[in-house]
C-alpha cells in the first residue's frame, strides 16, 4: 500500500496516520477487561454455566443485559429468566460470548473534542443500525448465526476508530474536514484488520473489515458474513439521500448469493418493513 497521489500527499492527517500504522505505533483500541475475562472463561473447556456466570456477574450491567436479552421476543422463551446461569443456558455460550463482546464495544467509541465525539457518535449509530439489520437478515437466511452476524457488522467499521482518535489528539491536522474523510476511506480497512488480529477475532471477521464496502465483491462458494454485512449496509441507506451513491441491491453478487434458494420476495421490504420492530429492539439493546 502506497500513498503517493497528489491528494494524499497534501493530507497530513492521512500521511501521519499511515506512517504510524506502518511502524505499528498507531494506538489501537483494546477490548474492555471484563469482555476478555468472559471470553476466556467461555473458551475454557473445563468451564460450566455456573463458573461462567460467576465471571459474568462481576459486571452487574452486563448480567442485567443478558437476562433482558434472554427474555426478549428475539429468543422466544416461554419461561421468564431471572438469573445469569439461566440466561446463559437459553442463549448458549457462544451467543453469550458474541453478545457480551457486542455490549462492551460501545466503550471503544469515545473522544474528547466535540467535533470528533460527534463523528464517533455517528459511527456508532451507523454500526449499530447495520448490526441490527444484519442480525435480522441472518435470522431470515439459512446458514448464519444472528449473534455472530450482529458482532461482525458492529466491527465492520472498527478501523475508523483509531483514525478518529488520532485526529482527536491532533486537531491541527483536521482544519480541512475532507482530510479526515479521506484518511478514513483510505486506511479504515487495513487498520480494522490489525485491530481484529490484536483482539484474536476469527479470520473471516477481518474479511468483513477489509471488504465491507467492496460492493461488487464476488467469491466462489457459499455466501459468508461479509456478504451479509455488505447487504446490510445497503439496507441501512434505504430511505436516505445516500442510497443514490450506491449500486442497487439486485446488482451486487452478495444479494444474488444470499437469495439462492430463498423465496422470491422483496427482501428489502421484508426486512425494513415487516421486521422494523425487531430491528428497533436490537438497536435499543445495543445503545442502552
Amino acid at each position: 500500500m502506497t500513498l503517493e497521489t497528489a491528494d494524499t500527499l497534501q493530507n497530513p492527517l492521512l500521511q501521519l496516520c499511515y506512517q504510524e500504522m506502518r511502524a505499528e505505533k498507531l494506538a489501537l483500541p483494546t477490548l474492555p477487561d471484563i469482555s476478555l475475562k468472559i471470553r476466556k472463561a467461555i473458551n475454557d473447556d473445563r468451564a460450566n454455566n455456573s463458573k461462567i456466570a460467576r465471571v459474568v456477574q462481576i459486571d452487574p450491567a452486563i448480567t442485567a443485559r443478558l437476562i433482558h436479552i434472554a427474555n426478549s421476543p428475539i429468543y422466544h422463551g416461554r419461561k421468564k429468566i431471572e438469573s445469569c446461569p439461566e440466561a446463559l443456558t437459553r442463549l448458549g455460550l457462544k451467543a453469550a460470548q458474541h453478545l457480551i463482546t457486542t455490549f462492551s464495544l460501545k466503550a471503544v467509541f469515545i473522544a474528547k473534542s466535540p467535533q470528533i465525539r460527534k463523528r464517533m457518535h455517528e459511527l456508532w449509530a451507523h454500526s449499530s443500525y447495520v448490526a441490527a439489520i444484519c442480525a435480522v437478515l441472518a435470522h431470515k437466511t439459512r446458514g448464519f448465526d444472528p449473534d455472530r452476524a450482529m458482532l461482525a457488522a458492529l466491527v465492520h467499521d472498527i478501523g475508523s476508530v483509531p483514525i478518529l482518535t488520532f485526529a482527536d489528539r491532533h486537531p491541527e491536522l483536521i482544519a480541512d474536514p475532507r482530510h479526515l474523510d479521506q484518511a478514513i476511506q483510505t486506511l479504515r480497512a487495513p487498520i480494522g484488520a490489525m485491530i481484529l488480529r490484536k483482539w484474536n477475532f476469527p479470520a473471516d471477521f477481518e474479511d468483513v473489515t477489509v471488504h465491507a464496502e467492496n460492493w461488487f465483491r464476488d467469491h466462489p462458494g457459499a455466501p459468508d458474513y461479509t456478504d451479509l454485512v455488505i447487504l446490510s449496509q445497503l439496507h441501512s441507506f434505504v430511505g436516505t439521500l445516500q442510497i443514490h451513491k450506491y449500486p442497487r441491491m439486485d446488482e451486487i453478487p452478495a444479494y444474488r448469493k444470499l437469495m439462492v434458494g430463498q423465496p422470491a420476495t422483496d427482501l428489502s421490504k421484508d426486512v425494513l418493513g415487516l421486521a422494523k420492530e425487531e430491528i428497533l429492539q436490537i438497536q435499543q439493546m445495543l445503545t442502552r
